[in-house]
């Protein structure tokens, strides 16, 4: 078995792992080591040739492979960061071993002072839905067929139904379209679409694509290949009107239904996992409940620009090489952020005050619904400490607030983040 050390160790080389590699080797770790399963850097925005990335990060509009060439690029201008490619992680233990292997050179054994998980996310399948039919080919997921689009050069399907509006799905209408194939429709079982508003705009309503809200696929059809699916429109709890069925002709049906962090490895230390985020409870720092564990990016949370990814793993790998270096600043207090009155998520879900300037903390939150004339209130123990207006909040896109640090110092107990409707509404 191949033995190396190194002083941080990046399991996952899409957005969050290069920032946090970069970011690494700037503040101090002298040995940092990427391991990236596929067979290339750059994770999903390999897959994402649509422009779009890098406006807040470049002040400028690059497509998904022009924005991991960027850090590819910054990564190899570190000498001190070392790659292993088409290499899967087995396990990591809470001494911070990892146990990873792959075809060049075997079963490796890989000893780090501070890991820093940006694995990313997987999408839901047909089956984590239990949509009714048959089972034929032609059902595949968003994601699985941008790869295979954008990447291997083939097309899916000729008529096509989209089950679900998250961005993936609808970037892939609009793709779809783009290749001569007909997009039939989009179906989205919630009351809004789950994607940005651009992407809606962009890829729905700019080619004539329509949008059929709290409608499902309530069976498939087909035998060796799908030839339609029924669709019905829901009720409030989500449940099928009856009478309300209609048929679409299609060979091929697309699921955009959501994404889980890939948690495994986190789940196998022990670490302290967010149910609604299903991701670790992390502090600013992106310090997971182990110390010396850090986590970034979709592992965390499911983001929805890429500028926010890389944000968070340049956060991760500054500290994960402070910690490395064996001087990791005591916390003088840990408190709590919680989500309640309409946000459903908020993260960070602890602050970490420490001795002497703690810094501003970025808060990144969601809301449970969508909502028009709100305000974002960040309180503690009843008092205002931060209000940001808001004309639209969307669950499909992220809301970001900082929080001063002159109030980060003085924090003491549970932070509370909630909307509250402007006007007295």
């Amino acid at each position: 078995m191949l033995e190396q050390a190194y002083d941080v160790v990046v399991v996952g080389g899409g957005p969050a792992g290069l920032a946090a590699a970069c970011s690494a080797s700037d503040n101090g770790a002298s040995k940092v080591l990427v391991i990236e399963r596929d067979r290339e850097l750059g994770g999903i925005l390999q897959q994402c040739i649509h422009n779009g990335f890098g406006l807040h990060r470049f002040k400028q509009e690059l497509t998904g492979p022009g924005y991991a060439g960027r850090y590819i690029k910054m990564l190899g201008e570190r000498p001190n960061i070392d790659v292993l490619l088409d290499t899967m992680v087995l396990s990591v233990t809470r001494d911070k071993t990892v146990t990873a292997v792959n075809p060049r050179d075997g079963l490796l054994k890989i000893t780090a002072k501070a890991i820093v998980f940006t694995m990313g996310c997987r999408e839901r399948t047909r089956g984590s839905i239990l949509t009714p039919g048959t089972r034929p080919a032609g059902v595949f997921t968003a994601g699985a067929a941008q790869r295979m689009v954008n990447m291997e050069g083939y097309l899916p399907g000729k008529k096509i139904v989209i089950l679900g509006s998250g961005d993936i799905g609808l970037i892939m209408a609009r793709r779809l379209s783009l290749e001569g194939a007909c997009v039939r429709a989009v179906l989205e079982i919630m009351p809004y679409s789950n994607g940005l508003t651009r992407n809606v705009v962009q890829c729905l309503e700019d080619y004539d694509i329509p949008l059929y809200l709290s409608h499902t696929i309530v069976a498939v059809h087909g035998q060796d290949r799908v030839t339609g699916v029924t669709c019905a429109k829901v009720d409030e709890n989500m449940k099928p009107i009856a009478g309300t069925e209609f048929d679409l002709e299609c060979d091929c049906l697309l699921l955009s239904v959501g994404l889980i962090p890939e948690n495994e490895l986190s789940q196998e230390l022990g670490i302290d996992m967010d149910r609604l985020t299903a991701g670790p409870v992390v502090d600013q720092q992106r310090q997971t409940s182990q110390p010396g564990f850090f986590a970034a990016g979709n592992v965390v949370h499911v983001h929805d620009l890429v500028d926010f990814v890389s944000e968070e793993g340049e956060i991760a790998g500054r500290y994960a090489a402070r910690y490395a270096s064996g001087h990791p600043q005591e916390a003088k207090r840990l408190v709590g952020t919680v989500a309640t009155g309409g946000v459903r998520t908020v993260v960070p879900q602890v602050i970490r005050v420490e001795e002497g300037d703690a810094g501003p903390v970025r808060l990144y939150m969601r809301v449970a619904r969508p909502e028009r004339r709100v305000a974002l209130v960040v309180s503690q123990d009843g008092e205002v400490l931060l209000e940001k207006r808001l004309p639209v909040a969307k669950p499909g896109e992220m809301i970001v607030v900082d929080l001063p640090a002159r109030q980060v110092a003085g924090l003491k107990g549970n932070l509370t983040v909630a909307l509250k409707r402007q006007g007295g509404e």
